[in-house]
């Protein structure tokens, strides 16, 4: 009894972000659904591509989230591990800001549907193009290397 005392707010945060995780899930699972049923415009099945990515990111970078969580947040975890799970989440952290922030230059630069992914040694830049020629390309990759300073950048276009 003591144990659920002294760790109340541990508890709860865990509880409210279980919750979170199976709500995303749910919502993931509702809006692939709804969006996979019918759907016979070619520009609808981008938007599905595209939506359906980002929820999968979304869910698995929540779960990591959670996992790091558990780790900092639990009293049987060493310090190193603790110090460790903090890193992890503050590069995930990072990573993600980055991705966002790349995603919306490059959409600022007309392009409707993007997504990107970084690695620690890549960049890869899905984008809704049918002609994608090498000024797009090199306007694209100005972008990526300019806020990551990465020169390994992979442009995919998805039509």
């Amino acid at each position: 009894m003591e144990f659920l005392k002294a760790n109340k707010k541990k508890i709860l945060v865990l509880a409210v972000m279980v919750v979170l995780l199976v709500a995303t899930g749910v919502l993931n699972w509702v809006l692939t659904t709804r969006q996979n049923t019918g759907n016979l415009d070619p520009g609808a099945t981008v938007e599905t591509f595209f939506a359906a990515y980002r929820n999968e990111r979304t869910t698995s970078r929540a779960e990591s989230m959670l996992y790091l969580d558990a780790i900092i947040a639990s009293d049987t975890s060493s310090e190193e591990a603790k110090a460790a799970a903090e890193a992890q989440k503050l590069e995930l952290i990072n990573r993600i800001e980055k991705e966002l922030i790349i995603e919306g230059l490059i959409k600022a630069k007309g392009y409707n549907e993007v997504i990107v992914t970084l690695s620690d040694n890549s960049v890869n830049v899905v984008v809704a193009a049918e002609n994608l020629g090498l000024s797009d390309a090199a306007k694209i990759t100005d972008i990526v290397v300019t806020e990551t300073g990465s020169r390994n950048v992979k442009i995919i276009p998805y039509n």
